[in-house]
């Protein structure tokens, strides 16, 4: 299962609240489109300044290693790891762009159709059907012993 954050854009200048089509669901975990094509990615996704941050950042890095006089294998290794980074943290990348936006909670959900479809159910106070418990509880609740300190008590005997 996925972890969603939900962000709603601000409001229009008339004052109405955005309509339900304009939020924004956010997955948290590795995007492969941002690992392979990290600077498309972020013009797809309209992050201009974390790209420009990473245009500057990339070149930065280059001038360093072409400084430092690096083998073009270690270059490849350093350019793969950012790669990996980008990818890794690229639903961080977006809500950094959706920074203006209110972020209305978090959903969990198998894909982003069902986490939209949890979200408005829950916004909207729809009552959501729970599948049935598989099993039941292992253990009944034990009533709190008042002299109990730590995590594994000694069982003592009543004096």
């Amino acid at each position: 299962m996925a972890v969603y954050t939900v962000h709603e854009p601000r409001p229009r200048r008339n004052g109405d609240a955005a309509p339900p089509e304009r939020y924004a669901f956010v997955r948290d975990g590795f995007y492969l489109w941002a690992f392979l094509l990290g600077p498309l990615w972020m013009l797809w996704h309209r992050l201009w300044l974390v790209l420009g941050l990473y245009v500057v950042a990339m070149g930065a890095i280059e001038a360093g290693m072409w400084a430092l006089g690096l083998s073009g294998a270690v270059k490849f290794a350093v350019m793969v790891l950012i790669a990996i980074l980008v990818g890794c943290e690229a639903g961080t990348l977006r809500r950094f762009g959706l920074r203006r936006w209110t972020e209305h909670g978090i959903v969990v959900a198998d894909d982003r159709e069902e986490a939209e479809r949890r979200f408005f159910d829950r916004w909207t106070g729809a009552r959501v059907a729970s599948p049935p418990l598989a099993r039941e509880p292992l253990s009944r609740p034990v009533a709190p012993h008042q002299d109990v300190i730590g995590l594994f008590p000694q069982p003592q005997s009543p004096s």
